[in-house]
């Protein structure tokens, strides 16, 4: 029986709606379903009735209400008074992050963060890996997501890779037709719409094109995440980009490239000769819980997986 579990339990009884517990967990749907079914499945007994779009506690469930609420305040009290001996009620995080880290997934274990540890603040700086390397080696960040391999090697800097993700065509939804995947040779002479100069995606698609034989055609270029996407969207041309960035972008739609296709693989990075803050030791480890569980319970974005634990390197 996890706490997580019994929150969504307790959000799904208070407010008698599973979207709305949802909403209040910021959490997905399927996934606060997961949890409730997975509790049930322990206990040995249906939690809730729903019938006819009416969402009511079961005896089962009455019974748990009160014992769940006061096992969630007694884990926040403890939570409390042991972060306020580890001197967690009050500091600051300095966090780096790639655009597209930040349009994904790192929102919501920075929801979960500040949940957990209210008192500290966050601070993101968003950007491409070298300049996050830069600020990170001048002592501009604590921690920071960036893109591997580095550009340069740095011996002052430590990278734990935490994520593999594939690399897509995105197109504006319905043009062309849906196809099982793009050959990267099928770029040349395409329209394409490419990233500023320095951002790690325009080199990765810059370095696969000229392997093939080719220097590709742009549209335009120059942007950020959000104006690729926008200009894709308006049909200017095709972008290969993380697949994760097009959850939630109902205009567009991604085509893997073919096997062996583009992967990247998503770290995070720290100082050699700098002790991590206890804040920043903090939000490593709820980073990575919250993408352990999400691999767990399969909400991670489609072509995204955890990578296989290992030491800092």
């Amino acid at each position: 029986m996890q706490l997580q579990q019994l929150a969504s339990f307790v959000a799904v009884a208070e407010t008698a709606h599973f979207t709305h517990a949802a909403e209040r967990m910021r959490l997905a749907q399927p996934s606060l379903s997961k949890q409730i079914k997975a509790l049930e499945t322990e206990l040995g007994a249906p939690l809730f009735s729903r019938a006819r779009g009416n969402v009511t506690l079961t005896p089962a469930g009455e019974a748990l209400l009160p014992l769940a609420r006061r096992m969630l305040a007694d884990a926040e009290t403890a939570r409390r008074e042991v972060a306020e001996l580890a001197g967690l009620r009050r500091g600051r995080v300095r966090l780096g992050a790639t655009p597209s880290l930040c349009a994904g997934l790192l929102a919501e274990a920075l929801a979960r963060f500040h949940r957990d540890y209210p008192g500290i603040d966050l601070l993101v700086e968003e950007g491409g890996s070298r300049d996050l390397v830069r600020d990170l080696a001048r002592g501009g960040l604590d921690l920071a997501l960036i893109i591997l391999p580095l550009q340069s090697s740095d011996p002052s800097l430590v990278t734990q890779e935490i994520l593999r993700e594939n690399l897509v065509v995105a197109s504006p939804t319905g043009v062309g037709g849906r196809r099982p995947y793009f050959r990267i040779e099928e770029l040349r002479g395409r329209p394409m719409v490419m990233f500023r100069r320095g951002y790690d995606l325009r080199e990765a698609t810059l370095n696969a094109c000229r392997q093939a034989g080719f220097e590709p055609r742009f549209a335009v270029e120059g942007g950020e995440m959000d104006a690729v996407l926008r200009f894709v969207e308006a049909g200017l041309g095709v972008a290969v980009v993380p697949s994760m960035v097009l959850d939630g972008r109902p205009g567009l739609s991604g085509t893997p490239l073919a096997p062996p296709g583009l992967r990247r693989a998503i770290a995070l990075a720290r100082r050699k000769d700098v002790e991590p803050t206890r804040a920043a030791h903090a939000f490593r480890a709820t980073l990575l819980s919250y993408l352990s569980e999400a691999a767990e319970e399969g909400s991670l974005p489609q072509g995204v997986e955890l990578a296989r634990p290992q030491a800092d390197a």
